[in-house]
């Protein structure tokens, strides 16, 4: 009984053993495996990602709406060309985003400088379309009355083909401006002005 006794214990002394052994050993993988997994991750810390874009040519899947947008021609007078864009919420926005982008009309030039931004666009209840563009409209704008007068008359005659639009105020960089360059007078809210239009 004795020597049954004596076997037992050893087996289970043994066992004992053996198992932490056993978890010993997996301990040890475990923090090799986390040491690796560690100096993966430092090691690609001070990698940059690289991000590629992609361009991709806009297609207008949902309803559009047609806009009217006034370039100039040879002529130095204000021509129509009617675009095509996507239904928006803020169509006063995307209209005068659309007219900093120049024409697609062939034989018609931009009126306003291309590196100009729509800062900010508001149409107030009383027909008043306040916007507010950066300092390269007057900066970047050709030194002349002809060149300011079309400017300025194309953004006016572009926003007042709204029904909620009736005059316009020109801000420049949030700040109320008189004129641009000095030749026309843009204190008073400007309405539309068609004798410029071909």
């Amino acid at each position: 009984m004795k020597k049954v006794v004596l076997l037992l214990v050893i087996v289970l002394c043994s066992s004992i053993f053996l198992s932490g052994c056993f978890l010993t050993d997996q301990i040890a993988a475990l923090k090799q495996g986390f040491n690796q997994e560690k100096n993966v991750s430092d090691s690609t810390a001070d990698t940059p990602t690289v991000v590629i874009e992609t361009t991709q040519t806009a297609v207008m899947d949902g309803p559009t709406q047609t806009i009217a947008l006034y370039f100039k021609d040879a002529n130095q007078r204000l021509v129509l060309e009617e675009r095509a864009i996507g239904k928006v919420e803020g169509i006063a926005r995307a209209t005068m985003q659309e007219l900093i982008k120049g024409p697609a009309q062939a034989g018609l030039e931009a009126t306003l400088p291309v590196n100009t931004q729509l800062l900010d666009i508001n149409i107030r209840p009383d027909g008043l379309a306040i916007v507010d563009f950066s300092g390269e409209l007057v900066t970047d704008l050709p030194a002349s009355e002809t060149a300011e007068k079309l400017a300025v008359y194309s953004i006016v005659n572009t926003l007042t083909q709204f029904p909620t639009v009736e005059k316009v105020e020109l801000r420049v960089d949030g700040q109320r401006v008189s004129t641009l360059l000095g030749y026309v007078d843009v204190e008073p809210s400007l309405v539309r002005d068609a004798s410029l239009i071909k």
